[in-house]
Formats: structure tokens, C-alpha cells, sequence
């Protein structure tokens, strides 16, 4: 199983919000040069992350982003299904198969099906606070 960037970034954002103080607004900018990530591409993944509900985004010129809930309600396993487009491991997983021919007799695709479930069931156990926890490490990794 790998995870798309898109993933890999929305947990960036919410890890780097997470070891900040809640009230205070984080500059995007602050945020892409902390991972050597294009702004651009992070206001995409902010603007989904705030449609979503995990962070505020406030504009203009005194603006920037923070977190709009705690950390210990960010669930890993839900970001995850919420970011990723799919989970088609294998071919078979997608409905518009054509190159498989065995897919209807095929028992490794529920083999697989049970690994992703076992995957995102362990994630779920998770959450955003757990990740920042050793808070202090973070916090020291991101001022320098």
C-alpha cells in the first residue's frame, strides 16, 4: 500500500499546525519552506483541508491557517480514505477492469481487500495527537 502525496502533505500541514500554539496563524509560505513543498501546491491541500473541516483558513494580509480541531480529533485512518482518490491496489479493484481475465474467479483480490481493511482498521486506532505527541522534538525539528 502507498500513499499518494496528496496524503503525504495533507499529514504534513496538520502535523506542522499540530505542534503550534492553536490561536496563532501560520503562513503557508512558513509551512512550504519548513518541507521544501511549492506554496501552490499546498494552497491546493489547504483549501481541501479547511473544506473539510480541519483547519480554519482566515485571508488577506493578517491571514493564514491553523487548526480548526483538536488533534486528538483527527483521525488517521478518516483523513485517509477522505484523501486518497482510491484504493484499487490491484486492477481488480476497479469496477472498469478490462485486462484481468481471471478477475471473476479470482480470490487474491479478497486477500488484498482483507490487507486494505486490516490497513485503514489500524490507522483508525490513530489520531493526529498521537503523531505530535513528542510535541517538544517537533517543535525544536521545525524552529530550526
Amino acid at each position: 500500500m502507498r500513499l499518494t502525496s496528496y496524503s503525504d502533505y495533507s499529514f504534513r500541514v496538520l502535523i506542522y499546525l499540530g505542534t503550534k500554539d492553536r490561536e496563532k496563524l501560520i503562513k503557508i509560505t512558513e509551512i512550504a519552506e519548513a518541507f521544501s513543498i511549492s506554496k501552490n501546491h499546498l494552497m491546493k491541500i489547504i483549501h481541501h483541508l479547511g473544506k473539510m473541516g480541519y483547519i480554519e483558513t482566515i485571508r488577506g494580509r493578517g491571514g493564514g491557517v491553523r487548526l480548526a480541531k483538536s488533534p486528538s480529533e483527527i483521525n488517521v485512518g478518516k483523513l485517509v480514505r477522505q484523501t486518497e482518490e482510491d484504493f484499487h491496489i490491484v486492477e481488480c479493484f476497479d469496477r472498469k477492469n478490462s485486462q484481468c481475465v481471471i478477475t471473476p474467479v479470482c480470490s487474491l483480490k479478497h486477500i488484498f481487500q482483507n490487507a486494505l481493511d486490516q490497513f485503514l482498521k489500524e490507522l483508525d486506532r490513530y489520531t493526529l495527537e498521537d503523531v505530535v505527541k513528542n510535541n517538544i522534538m517537533l517543535k525544536d525539528y521545525f524552529s530550526s
